[in-house]
């Protein structure tokens, strides 16, 4: 028991660390590296927990899809970040109203749970001891938390996108194709009819 508690109190030092120094370091290399370390941590808290089935995919997908392609992004993209920090002062009010407002949120959702008589059976699923956990996970989320799951992946896939919109750059010079103008082309702004004498070819 002792030492469950001491891994768990230093993996959550190393997650709160790590957190910290994600959004406080200058350099965004460090940020990402700092990300992989929090990730990892996380991890560890989850085998602790016995969700033996989070902590990998936590490993697998968030470290070695998620932070590898942040971590590659911010290497090859020859990003200006001095440019973008320029404006920070003056999205700092909306920022933290948003903040404000997602803590408020989170202390509403933590109260209703603590005063609730039922919180105990609402926040927890029952466990059945002979089925592995990543059997039970899958239940869960596909039986209880379907809408909740789904609307996850819209929210992702519109941050997906809003990611590859904001990092598409417009460049002078290059040639693209357009679709829209090769389907509107007429017959007449495409084919050149030349009668060529005999003799008077290339």
């Amino acid at each position: 028991m002792i030492v469950q508690a001491f891994c768990f109190y230093l993996f959550a030092f190393i997650t709160i660390a790590s957190g910290v120094m994600v959004i406080s370091a200058r350099n965004p290399v460090h940020s990402v590296l700092f990300l992989i370390l929090a990730f990892f941590n996380s991890a560890g808290l989850f085998v602790l927990l016995g969700a033996e089935f989070l902590a990998m995919i936590l490993v697998i997908v968030y470290v070695g899809a998620v932070a590898v392609l942040f971590l590659f992004v911010v290497m090859m993209l020859d990003i200006n970040f001095v440019e973008l920090r320029e404006g920070f002062l003056q999205y700092m009010p909306l920022g933290a109203t948003i903040g404000i407002i997602l803590l408020i949120e989170l202390l509403a959702v933590l109260g209703a749970w603590s005063l609730s008589p039922a919180g105990d059976t609402i926040s927890a699923a029952p466990i059945a001891a002979d089925q592995e956990n990543t059997r039970l996970l899958g239940g869960v989320l596909y039986t209880r938390y379907i809408y909740l799951f789904q609307a996850a992946g819209m929210i992702l896939l519109v941050a997906m996108i809003g990611a590859i919109v904001l990092t598409h750059r417009v460049r002078e010079g290059v040639r693209k194709q357009k679709i829209a103008d090769q389907v509107h082309r007429r017959r007449d702004e495409a084919v050149a009819l030349v009668k060529v004498k005999s003799g008077q070819g290339l």
